[in-house]
């Protein structure tokens, strides 16, 4: 009975081990490169996984915020991918370094002229854009992502604050507040390199931190399995010696 306890405890402890190293579930996200500051212009990804085994991703489609315009929309040519942006005429006009604005990019389309997002992959897709608002900490995108199978994924459940992630949530791009010496693509100060020289760094570390984790979370699952069989190996061992006694 005390074997058979400790075959049971040995499999449980490698199962709960190998929950707890599972990496999280993907999704379609947006994320700078560099910085996304109010007032500015940047380069951002936007990263689409493949979530299924028996499909490729085959086409991508990202709709742009109706109540924070982007004037300058612009992407970045990808192999095995044309791309379609999409204007909009806007019901208030902007007005941008002193010029009006009457139309603005609503959505980016992304279709794959070759294998796709296969499983097991993910595709970034960057787009340079601008000029980023200034009344608002964040962007929210939809994106809708489709499979060759005729399968669709609608990535567009806002965030509500206090609560659970949704299921299939939009795309969030948070905004960082403009520097005091411009956001406009001023010239270099020795500010400027002083924040680029210790950006780096900063980067490393987070890197090498996450590299780590992930490095440690994958040793503690083997060492997981390996208790486990070890206990169900001593079990079936003990059961036999009693049944041979």
């Amino acid at each position: 009975m005390k074997a058979s306890r400790i075959a049971a405890a040995g499999a449980v402890a490698a199962s709960a081990v190998l929950a707890v190293s599972a990496p999280a579930f993907a999704h379609v996200s947006v994320q700078p490169e560099g910085e996304a500051a109010k007032g500015g212009y940047a380069v951002v990804d936007f990263k689409v996984p493949n979530e299924r085994d028996d499909a490729s991703t085959n086409k991508v489609e990202v709709n742009f915020p109706t109540d924070h315009p982007l004037a300058s929309v612009m992407p970045q040519p990808l192999d095995g991918w044309s791309v379609q942006v999409t204007k909009s005429k806007l019901a208030k006009p902007l007005t941008l370094h002193g010029e009006k604005i009457s139309e603005a990019v609503s959505k980016v389309t992304w279709t794959a002229t070759g294998k796709g997002i296969e499983p097991g992959f993910f595709q970034k897709f960057p787009l340079s854009v601008g000029a980023l608002p200034e009344d608002t900490d964040e962007l929210v995108f939809k994106a809708i992502q489709t499979y060759d199978n005729k399968e669709v994924v609608r990535w567009i459940e806002p965030q509500q604050e206090g609560q659970e992630e949704p299921e299939n949530p939009a795309p969030v791009l948070t905004l960082s507040d403009a520097s005091a010496e411009g956001h406009h693509g001023s010239s270099g100060t020795a500010k400027d390199a002083s924040d680029t020289s210790t950006a780096a760094p900063a980067a490393s570390t987070s890197a090498s931190s996450a590299d780590s984790s992930d490095t440690t979370a994958r040793v503690l699952g083997v060492v997981g399995i390996v208790v486990g069989a070890a206990g169900v190996a001593y079990g079936v061992l003990a059961g036999r010696r009693r049944t041979e006694a």
